[in-house]
């Protein structure tokens, strides 16, 4: 007969690992949780983990099998990743008691926003200012990513409170900045709409982590989960694209004037510096703990050196491969350091400032505006250029511990 503590086991690691996928974890790291967890119980199950849903099954015995799936509705919060990665950590050493492990993670669920809706709308701004600042430093710019990235704030604050509403917060952003940026344009007389200053105020609806963790998974021959991830990412993708398109056709822009040139206006330092004003956005808007800003900033300007030098010795389409291969063996090998964050909360933030998809959103809407010819091969290359790179730096790194450690 099974023991009750058995089924408290089979039921916190299910909860566990639906969490993970809740906080983008891989469903390949997801499975190794389970399978490192499980042995240190000394219990062994079986799993079918995907991004929304992990089930866990329990040996059998005369009186059954135990089965227990959980999911969750809705992602985790950034913040909420540091106390789930500690958790997760303890697990897998078999150092976490079930029955307080359900309790610990209730406690990680439950937890409060860090700060008020304000300085989270204000922290969007910030993160917008400085993604605009690496993007397309020039005055107008940064002025247009700190006032659309408030607004973008605002709706996005706005849209967790409409309940299901909040689906269609992509497109109605994307739809609000590109008619501000329109409608500024015209009544400055600009000559055309620059792509890249779209790209700040909708950084966080880009698919790259998205997009990143399916190819991660798909060749890591898990199809279901990274062929589901890879076609929201798109569809996330389109979103934005289609709220663009349909702010270009109704004021009447000509999708010939959209251009993804690069300019830079505030001279070689403004990237660099952009990226210190996008720590502080990140800490300000997902509210993290204030000791995580040394941390993010090491990392950051780690993998941005290595994207800028990538594209300077090896070209654009290689920069984001040496942006996500610095990216995750810095945060790896940082994470080991004691007092450390966990690796994945110094990964995440890199994808958003690598924004592999913002490639992607240029490209696309290029398909329906000038130099569609060559966008599709942009699209593509630089989306998977950072996935491919943070996949290799996993397994560089898992080389690297299995012959030194």
């Amino acid at each position: 007969m099974e023991k009750p503590a058995d089924s408290q086991q089979i039921q916190f690691l299910a909860r566990l690992g639906s969490a993970m996928g809740a906080a983008n974890y891989p469903v390949t790291l997801i499975r190794r949780m389970l399978e490192r967890s499980s042995a240190a119980y000394g219990v062994p199950n079986d799993f079918l983990a995907l991004p929304n849903t992990v089930q866990v099954v329990g040996p059998a015995t005369g009186s059954g099998t135990t089965m227990k799936s959980a999911h969750l509705d809705t992602d985790l919060r950034f913040d909420q990743t540091f106390p789930l990665a500690r958790l997760v950590t303890a697990t897998m050493r078999g150092q976490v008691d079930p029955v307080e492990g359900n309790a610990q993670l209730d406690r990680v669920l439950a937890l409060p926003p860090r700060y008020p809706e304000w300085v989270t709308v204000l922290g969007y701004g910030v993160w917008s200012a400085g993604l605009g600042l690496v993007l397309e430093p020039t005055p107008l710019n940064r002025l247009g990513a700190t006032v659309l990235g408030l607004m973008v704030g605002l709706i996005a604050v706005l849209g967790r409170r409409a309940g299901v509403a909040a689906q269609l917060v992509p497109v109605v952003s994307a739809f609000a900045v590109a008619a501000v940026s329109i409608a500024v344009a015209e009544y400055l007389g600009l000559d055309h709409i620059g792509l890249r200053a779209l790209i700040p105020p909708l950084a966080m609806f880009l698919p790259g982590a998205a997009i990143t963790l399916a190819v991660i998974e798909l060749t890591s021959r898990d199809t279901i989960s990274g062929s589901g991830r890879l076609v929201g990412g798109f569809m996330q993708l389109a979103q934005l694209v289609f709220g663009i398109l349909i702010a270009v056709q109704l004021l009447g822009e000509d999708t010939a004037n959209l251009s993804s040139v690069a300019l830079n206006k505030l001279g070689p330092w403004a990237p660099w510096a952009g990226v210190a004003v996008y720590a502080v956005g990140v800490m300000l808007f997902l509210g993290p703990p204030r000791w995580f800003l040394p941390w993010l900033l090491v990392v950051s300007y780690a993998a941005y050196t290595a994207q800028y030098l990538g594209d300077l010795v090896l070209g654009s389409y290689a920069s984001g491969f040496c942006g996500g291969l610095v990216l995750t063996l810095s945060a790896l090998s940082l994470s080991r350091r004691r007092a450390a964050p966990p690796a994945i909360t110094m990964i995440l933030p890199g994808f958003w400032l690598l924004v592999p998809g913002s490639m992607g959103l240029i490209g696309i809407a290029e398909l329906f505006g000038a130099d569609g010819d060559s966008a599709l091969g942009v699209t593509f290359i630089s989306m998977f250029s950072v996935a491919i790179g943070l996949q290799t730096g996993f397994v560089l790194w898992r080389l690297i511990r299995r012959r030194h450690f």
